[in-house]
């Protein structure tokens, strides 16, 4: 593994998701969400400088050695993609790389919930994609992406950073955006987003109080936005959305929330049963009245309840969603329990499925 392109094959025949760089230790990559290292020495500051400034040109480097950080996307020939994100820490420069498949991947290939394709249906309205990093939220939405774009004659505008999976126009016209190249960031992009006749949009992440006024805006304009939260459950990301906001202009912002929400689905990524893999496991919140009550009035405590009656209309907990995995013999119990929200209530489910 001497050049970039040694170690993306190396990362890929292992079919590891991430690819770790840093003075001091071996190459690691994550597979099955395990960091394994791709060789026995560790790598020397000169050696991993000499990997990562192969792969840019000389005022991207520049860029770097004078902010420090950078993100990037490279194509590693016709192989895959990559999003990467090089910074200096205490013993140099590093990387991590994150594989981006090279063919979107449909909801069906995900074996995604059935309930997400109806999301993917709406007209209109804020849908939020939440979860830890790592945890497939961009492969999730591309493929509901991927499912408008083959169903409706729409125009997409994504605006990412930076942009991941790429789109072909099939039915829709797909316009992408990156933040840096094409706009000076998020709020630009957005800002102008309602001025390009799109019915569709998509922002890579809501990152600060502006960029979600500005997704709730763009729903109540008649737009369907999808969007991703770092956050780890769906009552959580209802909390994050208006905490981010000065407490004067919270209730306002529970009001438009409560109005425009479609859905939340919030997702995690666990070794599959089989050890050939992971598992997506999804909490699913859908809008209705007595959710836009609860949003109003911040009674976000009570959402689990919403979520454990809604079945009918696709909706489960992430407790629910274990389970089902467990009885599908996708997961462990074990696994499903180390993730489970209510471990004793997990539990009892687990039990009566023996």
């Amino acid at each position: 593994m001497t050049t970039m392109a040694d170690l993306f094959d190396a990362l890929l025949a292992r079919k590891g998701s991430d690819l770790h760089l840093g003075a001091g230790k071996p190459p690691l990559a994550r597979i099955r969400g395990e960091l394994t290292p791709l060789r026995t020495s560790s790598c020397t500051p000169l050696e991993i400088e000499n990997w990562l400034f192969s792969i840019i040109d000389a005022p991207t480097r520049a860029k770097l050695e004078t902010e420090n950080d950078l993100d990037f996307a490279y194509a590693h020939g016709d192989k895959a993609r990559f999003r990467a994100s090089y910074f200096r820490k205490t013993t140099g420069f590093g990387a991590v790389f994150r594989v981006i498949p090279s063919k979107v991947a449909s909801l069906a290939d995900l074996g995604a919930p059935a309930v997400l394709t109806a999301i993917s249906n709406e007209q209109r309205g804020l849908v939020l994609v939440t979860g830890p990093t790592g945890s497939g939220k961009s492969t999730t939405l591309a493929a509901m992406i991927r499912h408008i774009n083959e169903t409706r004659a729409c125009h997409i505008l994504t605006i990412e950073d930076p942009i991941e999976f790429v789109h072909s126009s099939i039915k829709a016209r797909i316009t992408q955006r990156e933040v840096g190249k094409h706009a000076p960031d998020f709020q630009t992009a957005m800002k102008n987003a309602g001025r390009e006749d799109a019915e569709v949009i998509l922002v890579g992440e809501l990152r600060n109080a502006e960029t979600m006024a500005l997704a709730l805006r763009l729903a109540s304009f008649g737009v369907l936005v999808f969007a991703t939260v770092h956050t780890n459950s769906a009552p959580a990301t209802i909390d994050r959305f208006v905490n981010a906001f000065l407490a004067e202009d919270q209730p306002m912002i529970r009001g438009l929330l409560a109005e425009s929400l479609v859905a939340i689905v919030a997702q995690e990524l666990i070794p599959a049963a089989d050890g050939k893999g992971r598992a997506a496991a999804h909490e699913i919140l859908r809008s209705n009245s007595g959710l836009a009550a609860m949003i109003r009035d911040g009674k976000t405590h009570q959402i689990a309840n919403i979520m454990q009656a809604g079945g009918q209309v696709g909706m489960q907990t992430m407790d629910m969603a274990l389970a089902g995995l467990v009885k599908a013999g996708l997961l462990k119990s074990e696994d499903a329990l180390a993730r489970g929200r209510d471990k004793e209530a997990l539990a009892r489910m687990l039990g009566r499925l023996g």
